[in-house]
C-alpha cells in the first residue's frame, strides 16, 4: 500500500522540479566547411526556412539568426559563413567575422557530413575550435540518411579521435538527418542545458531577426525611387512579404522567390511607379534583382506589386505594418 501512495508523490516532485527548472536562453552557431548542412539544419530546428540554403559556398554573408522557442529554453542560431583558408580580402574578413562570432556564442556545433571523409578542411576548422577553450562544442554528424550504419559508426569514431588528437573533448557527439527530421529535436535537447540561465531574449513570434529582408526591401526601394525622386521622394515604402527557396530545383541551380509590395500613398502615384505599359516597374525589378542577387549570392525571381496604402506616412497603424 505504501508503495502505491509513494508513486504520485514522486510524480508530483518531478513535476515540481520541472516547474522550478530555470529557463535558459543563448546563442549557438553551426560551423563546418561549406555544404556541411548548416543552413538546412538551422531550418529544420526552427521549423521554417530562414537561412538561405544553397550549394554554393559563401551564400550566407550575413549572420542569419533562427530562433527556436521551447518551454524551457530559447535557442538563437547564428549562421556564420563557412571558415575556409582565405584567398581574398573578403575571405579574410569573413574569417574574422567567424572567429568573433565563435568567441561570443554559448555553444558551437561542428557539422560534418556522414557521407564525406574527414578532410583537411574539417581538420582546419576543428583545430581553430580547439583554440576556443571556454565554449562547449558539439560534433554533429549530418546527412545520416545518405549512409549505412557502418559508415556512420566510422565517422563517429573519426570525429572522436580528432578531438583526442587536439586535446579537447566534445560536449556531445550526435548523428542527425535534417532532411528526414531524425534526431533534430534531440539535438535541441542537448544544446538547451548548455545555454546560460536567462529569460527569453526574443518575443515568442520571432523566428528570425532577419536583416536580409530589410536589406532586400531597401534595394527595391532605391531602384523604385530612381528617376521619380522629385515626384515621390518619401511616399514609397517596400515590404518583402516572403523569401522562399523554390521547391524541386536541382541543387546546383537554386532559385529564391521573393514577393514584395511597393506601397504608395495615393492612386494617382501608381501610374508614375508603373510607367507606360509597365516599363518603369519592369526596370525597377531588373535593376533591384541584380543588386539582390549580388547581396545574397543566389539567383532570384522577384515578384513585385504596387499597392496603395492611403496616407501611410501619417497613419501609425500603417507605419507599423510597413516596418517604421
Amino acid at each position: 500500500m505504501g508503495a502505491m501512495s509513494a508513486r504520485p508523490n514522486t510524480e508530483a516532485a518531478a513535476q515540481q522540479a520541472e516547474n522550478t527548472a530555470p529557463h535558459r536562453a543563448g546563442f549557438a552557431c553551426f560551423v563546418g566547411r561549406p555544404n556541411a548542412g548548416k543552413s538546412t539544419l538551422t531550418n529544420a530546428l526552427v521549423g521554417q526556412k530562414v537561412a538561405i540554403t544553397s550549394n554554393r559556398p559563401q551564400t550566407t554573408r550575413h549572420t542569419v539568426r533562427g530562433i527556436v522557442h521551447r518551454d524551457d529554453a530559447q535557442l538563437i542560431l547564428v549562421d556564420t559563413p563557412g571558415l575556409h583558408k582565405p584567398r581574398t580580402l573578403l575571405g579574410e574578413r569573413l574569417n574574422d567575422v567567424v572567429r568573433t562570432t565563435w568567441a561570443e556564442v554559448d555553444v558551437i556545433g561542428f557539422c560534418l557530413p556522414a557521407d564525406q571523409k574527414l578532410g583537411p578542411g574539417d581538420k582546419f576548422i576543428v583545430k581553430e575550435l580547439a583554440g576556443i577553450k571556454k565554449t562547449p562544442k558539439i560534433a554533429i554528424i549530418t546527412k545520416t540518411d545518405l549512409v549505412e550504419s557502418k559508415a556512420l559508426a566510422e565517422q563517429l569514431l573519426a570525429v572522436s579521435a580528432l578531438s583526442d588528437e587536439l586535446g579537447f573533448e566534445w560536449a556531445e557527439i550526435i548523428p542527425v538527418s535534417a532532411v528526414k527530421d531524425q534526431q533534430v529535436s534531440l539535438l535541441a535537447d542537448l544544446i538547451a542545458p548548455l545555454l546560460p540561465e536567462s529569460p527569453p531574449l526574443y518575443p515568442e513570434g520571432d523566428l528570425t531577426d532577419e536583416p536580409e529582408m530589410v536589406m532586400v526591401a531597401e534595394l527595391i526601394r532605391e531602384a523604385a525611387l530612381e528617376g521619380v525622386r522629385d515626384e515621390l521622394p518619401h511616399s514609397i515604402a517596400v515590404v518583402v512579404e516572403e523569401m522562399l527557396p523554390r521547391e524541386d530545383r536541382p541543387a546546383d541551380k537554386p532559385l529564391l522567390d521573393i514577393h514584395a509590395n511597393v506601397y504608395i500613398e495615393r492612386p494617382s502615384q501608381k501610374g508614375i511607379i508603373i510607367g507606360p505599359k509597365g516599363k518603369r516597374l519592369k526596370d525597377v525589378g531588373t535593376k533591384s534583382r541584380k543588386h539582390i542577387e549580388a547581396l545574397l549570392g543566389t539567383p532570384v525571381f522577384l515578384d513585385l506589386h504596387v499597392k496603395v496604402a492611403k496616407d501611410w506616412q501619417r497613419d501609425p497603424k500603417q507605419l507599423r505594418k510597413l516596418g517604421f
